[in-house]
Formats: structure tokens, C-alpha cells, sequence
């Protein structure tokens, strides 16, 4: 994703003490990266579009047409719901440690309150939601930054035209002329 203050501005918190709700921060005097709010709410976004997913388990089975571009036309189907579910969970499992993987699944995919949480994985309150907002930031930055579809901005993964001269994308196969006699 290409992260500028106009990217940035609208996923901020406008009461949060790094960044006052502009989005960026400075880490040096000339390079400005995005604030870490900005990552929990694309996290959290991701996440209530992942519950949606989830909640309309029996509802669904519909099959979306997608359009591959190109000169052929090509068209493929799939059950994006299905997908972006099966995607939130695996590249969650992919980028956490175990510990934290552990604590994501109890908190945000099990449904589990704090107070739980900490019983069961034996941490108190303060580094319960440490670790949590951690994950949420870890987790926000590798569903933008995904390569070469990422599950942020969600409309665009529901929505999105396939496009074949995108780098790892689909191929295009070469045109085969009939050879003139």
C-alpha cells in the first residue's frame, strides 16, 4: 500500500498521543511512517469484516464471477466470503509467534473476554492489552502490505478486478496465429 498523510489521515484516531489524529509520525526529520493507530484500525476493520464472514456461515455458499482482463475475457468464480475468511485466519497464524497466535485465537477468534484470557494464559490485566494492541498493529500493517492482494481496503478484495499485467498476477498465455500456407 502506498502510505502517504491523504492514506493515512482517515484510518487515525483523533485522540491518539503520537500521532494528535494525523495519521503519520516522524521517526527521523525527513521520513514520516505511518502512526500505530492507523494500523490497529485497519486491523480492526479487517476484523468486522472477518466476523460478518463468519456470522453468515450457512448463507455463504453464493459464487462470485470475477473478471481476469486481458484480450481473452477470461472470467473465474469464486466464494470470497469463504476466501477472505480462510485468509484472515492464515496469514494471522502465519506472521504471530505462538504465544501471541495463542492469544489471538482465544481473544479475537474464540470470541474470549480479558479477564479469561488472562486466567488462562496466566498474564494480568496490563499485558494482556499490550499484547493485544501489539498484535492488532502487527497484523493491520501485514493485511495492507499484502503482496500482491491484500485483505486491505476490504472492498477492493471483495470487488476488485482481477488484473492480469499486475506482477504476480495471472500470465497472460501468447496469442497463437494460424500459420498462412
Amino acid at each position: 500500500m502506498d502510505w502517504s498523510r491523504s492514506n493515512a489521515i482517515g484510518l487515525a484516531r483523533a485522540t491518539c498521543v503520537y500521532c494528535q489524529g494525523a495519521g503519520t509520525r516522524l521517526v527521523r526529520r525527513d521520513k514520516e511512517v505511518p502512526c500505530y493507530c492507523v494500523f490497529r484500525g485497519i486491523f480492526r476493520t479487517c476484523y468486522n469484516r472477518f466476523r460478518e464472514c463468519v456470522e453468515l456461515g450457512a448463507h455463504t455458499s453464493t459464487v462470485s464471477w470475477d473478471h481476469l482482463g486481458g484480450r481473452n475475457g477470461r472470467r473465474s468464480y469464486s466464494r470470497k466470503k469463504e476466501e477472505y475468511a480462510a485468509d484472515f485466519c492464515l496469514v494471522s497464524r502465519r506472521v504471530l509467534t505462538e504465544p501471541e497466535y495463542t492469544l489471538f485465537r482465544y481473544h479475537f477468534l474464540l470470541g474470549a473476554d480479558w479477564r479469561l484470557c488472562c486466567r488462562q494464559l496466566k498474564i494480568d490485566r496490563g499485558t494482556f492489552f499490550h499484547e493485544v494492541y501489539r498484535i492488532e498493529q502487527l497484523l493491520g500493517r501485514r493485511f495492507a502490505d499484502l503482496e500482491p492482494y491484500p485483505l486491505y481496503p476490504v472492498n477492493e478484495y471483495f470487488a476488485g478486478v482481477v488484473n492480469k499485467a499486475q506482477p504476480g498476477g495471472w500470465e497472460e498465455e501468447p496469442l497463437e496465429l494460424p500459420l498462412s500456407a
